[in-house]
Protein backbone atom coordinates (compact mmCIF):
# COMPACT_ATOMS: atom_id res chain seq x y z
CA UNK A 1 0.00 0.00 0.00
CA UNK A 2 1.20 3.07 -0.99
CA UNK A 3 0.72 5.92 2.19
CA UNK A 4 2.09 9.34 2.64
CA UNK A 5 1.31 9.78 6.76
CA UNK A 6 4.32 11.15 8.30
CA UNK A 7 3.48 9.91 11.71
CA UNK A 8 2.81 6.55 14.32
CA UNK A 9 1.33 6.03 17.24
CA UNK A 10 3.42 7.02 20.01
CA UNK A 11 6.75 6.44 18.05
CA UNK A 12 9.28 8.42 16.32
CA UNK A 13 7.63 10.46 13.04
CA UNK A 14 8.39 8.42 10.09
CA UNK A 15 9.86 11.12 7.00
CA UNK A 16 7.67 10.20 4.22
CA UNK A 17 9.75 9.85 0.70
CA UNK A 18 8.13 12.18 -2.31
CA UNK A 19 6.70 10.08 -4.86
CA UNK A 20 7.64 11.05 -8.81
CA UNK A 21 5.81 9.35 -11.61
CA UNK A 22 6.51 10.68 -14.72
CA UNK A 23 5.42 7.64 -16.62
CA UNK A 24 3.26 7.62 -20.19
CA UNK A 25 -0.18 7.18 -18.37
CA UNK A 26 0.68 8.72 -14.80
CA UNK A 27 -1.88 11.47 -15.36
CA UNK A 28 -4.97 9.91 -16.64
CA UNK A 29 -3.98 6.60 -14.41
CA UNK A 30 -3.78 8.81 -11.07
CA UNK A 31 -7.40 10.89 -12.15
CA UNK A 32 -8.90 7.30 -12.46
CA UNK A 33 -8.08 6.19 -9.39
CA UNK A 34 -9.03 9.10 -7.89
CA UNK A 35 -12.56 8.76 -9.41
CA UNK A 36 -12.65 5.27 -8.56
CA UNK A 37 -11.64 5.62 -4.41
CA UNK A 38 -14.40 8.53 -3.99
CA UNK A 39 -17.04 6.22 -5.30
CA UNK A 40 -15.35 2.78 -3.96
CA UNK A 41 -18.24 0.93 -1.72
CA UNK A 42 -17.17 1.52 2.82
CA UNK A 43 -16.83 -2.32 2.82
CA UNK A 44 -13.41 -2.23 0.17
CA UNK A 45 -10.72 -1.66 2.42
CA UNK A 46 -7.04 -1.24 1.17
CA UNK A 47 -5.93 -4.40 2.58
CA UNK A 48 -8.35 -5.98 0.35
CA UNK A 49 -7.15 -4.21 -2.79
CA UNK A 50 -3.46 -5.28 -1.39
CA UNK A 51 -4.50 -9.05 -1.27
CA UNK A 52 -6.25 -9.00 -4.63
CA UNK A 53 -3.05 -7.27 -5.98
CA UNK A 54 -0.65 -10.14 -4.97
CA UNK A 55 -3.58 -12.68 -5.83
CA UNK A 56 -4.04 -11.60 -9.31
CA UNK A 57 -0.06 -11.57 -9.75
CA UNK A 58 -0.08 -15.20 -8.69
CA UNK A 59 -2.78 -16.15 -10.65
CA UNK A 60 -1.15 -14.46 -13.72
CA UNK A 61 2.12 -16.71 -12.96
CA UNK A 62 -0.06 -19.89 -12.77
CA UNK A 63 -1.99 -19.01 -16.11
CA UNK A 64 0.78 -18.55 -17.68
CA UNK A 65 2.14 -22.18 -16.73
CA UNK A 66 -1.09 -23.61 -17.81
CA UNK A 67 -0.71 -21.78 -21.14
CA UNK A 68 2.30 -24.42 -21.47
CA UNK A 69 -1.06 -26.88 -22.47
CA UNK A 70 -3.57 -24.34 -23.42
CA UNK A 71 -2.80 -21.03 -25.47
CA UNK A 72 -5.88 -19.62 -24.39
CA UNK A 73 -4.76 -19.33 -20.93
CA UNK A 74 -3.42 -16.15 -22.12
CA UNK A 75 -6.41 -14.53 -22.37
CA UNK A 76 -6.30 -15.14 -18.32
CA UNK A 77 -3.77 -13.80 -17.74
CA UNK A 78 -4.31 -10.47 -19.69
CA UNK A 79 -7.54 -10.43 -16.74
CA UNK A 80 -5.09 -11.13 -13.99
CA UNK A 81 -2.73 -8.64 -15.09
CA UNK A 82 -5.85 -6.14 -14.90
CA UNK A 83 -6.66 -7.41 -11.73
CA UNK A 84 -3.09 -6.48 -10.36
CA UNK A 85 -3.08 -2.81 -11.65
CA UNK A 86 -6.51 -2.11 -9.82
CA UNK A 87 -5.84 -3.59 -6.68
CA UNK A 88 -1.75 -2.66 -6.70
CA UNK A 89 -2.66 0.95 -7.66
CA UNK A 90 -5.66 1.54 -5.94
CA UNK A 91 -4.87 0.41 -1.90
CA UNK A 92 -2.82 3.48 -1.37
CA UNK A 93 -5.18 5.59 -3.39
CA UNK A 94 -8.12 4.53 -0.88
CA UNK A 95 -6.25 4.80 1.91
CA UNK A 96 -5.47 8.43 1.25
CA UNK A 97 -8.77 9.42 0.05
CA UNK A 98 -10.27 7.48 3.39
CA UNK A 99 -7.58 9.20 5.73
CA UNK A 100 -6.43 6.26 6.63
CA UNK A 101 -2.72 5.77 5.74
CA UNK A 102 0.21 3.49 7.93
CA UNK A 103 3.25 4.59 6.15
CA UNK A 104 5.59 1.86 7.49
CA UNK A 105 3.42 -0.81 7.22
CA UNK A 106 1.82 0.54 3.64
CA UNK A 107 5.52 1.04 2.00
CA UNK A 108 6.99 -2.23 4.11
CA UNK A 109 4.11 -4.95 2.73
CA UNK A 110 3.18 -3.26 -0.58
CA UNK A 111 7.31 -3.95 -1.79
CA UNK A 112 7.29 -7.68 -0.07
CA UNK A 113 3.80 -8.20 -2.21
CA UNK A 114 5.75 -6.59 -5.59
CA UNK A 115 8.54 -9.02 -4.99
CA UNK A 116 6.74 -12.49 -3.74
CA UNK A 117 4.20 -11.33 -7.09
CA UNK A 118 7.00 -10.66 -9.19
CA UNK A 119 8.88 -14.17 -8.48
CA UNK A 120 5.51 -16.35 -9.08
CA UNK A 121 5.00 -14.47 -12.47
CA UNK A 122 8.59 -15.09 -14.00
CA UNK A 123 8.17 -18.78 -12.50
CA UNK A 124 4.93 -19.13 -14.64
CA UNK A 125 6.58 -17.70 -17.64
CA UNK A 126 9.71 -19.99 -17.43
CA UNK A 127 7.16 -22.49 -17.30
CA UNK A 128 5.09 -21.55 -20.15
CA UNK A 129 7.61 -22.75 -22.44
CA UNK A 130 7.25 -19.39 -24.28
CA UNK A 131 10.24 -18.24 -23.19
CA UNK A 132 13.62 -19.90 -21.78
CA UNK A 133 14.83 -20.38 -18.03
CA UNK A 134 17.22 -17.99 -18.81
CA UNK A 135 16.07 -15.55 -19.76
CA UNK A 136 12.53 -15.10 -16.96
CA UNK A 137 15.72 -15.55 -14.36
CA UNK A 138 17.64 -12.51 -16.10
CA UNK A 139 14.46 -10.58 -16.01
CA UNK A 140 14.03 -11.83 -12.02
CA UNK A 141 17.15 -10.61 -11.53
CA UNK A 142 17.01 -7.37 -13.31
CA UNK A 143 13.62 -6.02 -12.06
CA UNK A 144 15.00 -7.09 -7.96
CA UNK A 145 18.44 -5.06 -8.89
CA UNK A 146 16.02 -2.49 -9.91
CA UNK A 147 13.83 -2.34 -6.77
CA UNK A 148 16.32 -2.84 -4.28
CA UNK A 149 18.17 0.68 -5.98
CA UNK A 150 14.48 2.28 -5.88
CA UNK A 151 14.23 1.56 -1.91
CA UNK A 152 17.15 2.48 -1.17
CA UNK A 153 17.13 5.66 -2.80
CA UNK A 154 13.79 5.87 -1.35
CA UNK A 155 15.39 6.17 2.13
CA UNK A 156 18.53 7.66 1.40
CA UNK A 157 16.94 10.53 -0.83
CA UNK A 158 13.71 10.51 0.55
CA UNK A 159 12.21 10.52 -3.45
CA UNK A 160 10.45 7.18 -4.28
CA UNK A 161 10.72 7.19 -8.20
CA UNK A 162 7.68 4.79 -9.23
CA UNK A 163 9.05 5.08 -12.84
CA UNK A 164 12.23 5.26 -15.04
CA UNK A 165 11.35 7.55 -17.88
CA UNK A 166 8.17 6.87 -19.80
CA UNK A 167 8.07 3.57 -18.31
CA UNK A 168 6.28 2.29 -14.91
CA UNK A 169 4.30 -0.90 -13.63
CA UNK A 170 1.34 0.18 -15.77
CA UNK A 171 3.05 0.37 -18.55
CA UNK A 172 4.87 -2.77 -18.66
CA UNK A 173 1.29 -4.63 -17.61
CA UNK A 174 0.55 -3.19 -20.91
CA UNK A 175 3.26 -4.11 -23.32
CA UNK A 176 2.99 -7.58 -21.29
CA UNK A 177 -0.91 -7.86 -22.45
CA UNK A 178 -0.25 -6.78 -26.04
CA UNK A 179 2.26 -9.73 -26.04
CA UNK A 180 0.33 -12.09 -24.58
CA UNK A 181 -2.18 -11.13 -27.71
CA UNK A 182 0.60 -11.86 -30.36
CA UNK A 183 1.72 -15.01 -28.81
CA UNK A 184 -2.10 -16.31 -29.73
CA UNK A 185 -0.99 -15.95 -32.95
CA UNK A 186 2.31 -17.07 -33.26
CA UNK A 187 4.86 -17.73 -30.16
CA UNK A 188 8.00 -16.82 -32.55
CA UNK A 189 9.64 -13.86 -33.87
CA UNK A 190 12.10 -13.28 -36.74
CA UNK A 191 15.02 -10.94 -36.47
CA UNK A 192 17.88 -10.73 -38.63
CA UNK A 193 16.61 -13.56 -40.37
CA UNK A 194 17.14 -15.66 -37.50
CA UNK A 195 13.79 -17.35 -35.49
CA UNK A 196 13.24 -17.18 -32.03
CA UNK A 197 10.59 -17.04 -29.38
CA UNK A 198 8.90 -13.44 -29.27
CA UNK A 199 9.02 -13.43 -25.47
CA UNK A 200 13.01 -14.46 -25.48
CA UNK A 201 13.21 -11.57 -27.66
CA UNK A 202 11.43 -8.90 -25.59
CA UNK A 203 12.64 -10.36 -22.26
CA UNK A 204 15.85 -9.96 -23.60
CA UNK A 205 15.59 -6.67 -24.25
CA UNK A 206 13.84 -5.82 -20.85
CA UNK A 207 16.42 -7.26 -18.90
CA UNK A 208 19.21 -5.37 -20.37
CA UNK A 209 17.47 -2.37 -20.17
CA UNK A 210 16.47 -3.11 -16.31
CA UNK A 211 20.36 -4.01 -15.49
CA UNK A 212 21.56 -0.74 -17.50
CA UNK A 213 18.82 1.59 -16.08
CA UNK A 214 19.98 0.65 -12.24
CA UNK A 215 23.26 1.29 -13.40
CA UNK A 216 22.58 4.28 -14.82
CA UNK A 217 20.51 5.41 -11.68
CA UNK A 218 22.93 4.24 -8.73
CA UNK A 219 25.73 5.96 -10.93
CA UNK A 220 23.46 9.35 -10.66
CA UNK A 221 22.28 8.56 -6.77
CA UNK A 222 25.63 7.96 -5.78
CA UNK A 223 26.70 11.12 -7.16
CA UNK A 224 24.13 13.30 -5.61
CA UNK A 225 24.70 11.68 -2.18
CA UNK A 226 28.20 12.18 -2.43
CA UNK A 227 27.76 15.81 -3.48
CA UNK A 228 25.23 16.01 0.21
CA UNK A 229 27.31 14.27 2.01
CA UNK A 230 31.22 15.88 1.39
CA UNK A 231 34.54 14.90 3.23
CA UNK A 232 34.79 17.33 6.13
Amino acid sequence: MKTNSATTNGQAAFATARRVNQSLTAQIEKRALQWMAERAPAWVTSDQLTILGLSAQVGAGICYALSRYNRYALLLVILCLALNWLGDSMDGTLARARRQQRPRYGFYVDHMVDIFGSVALMCGLGYSGFLHWETAIAMLIAFLLLSSESYLATYTLSCFEMSQGLFGPTELRILLSIGNVALLRSPYSTLFGHKMLLFDLGGTIAAVSMFAMAIVVAMRHTAQLYRQEPLP
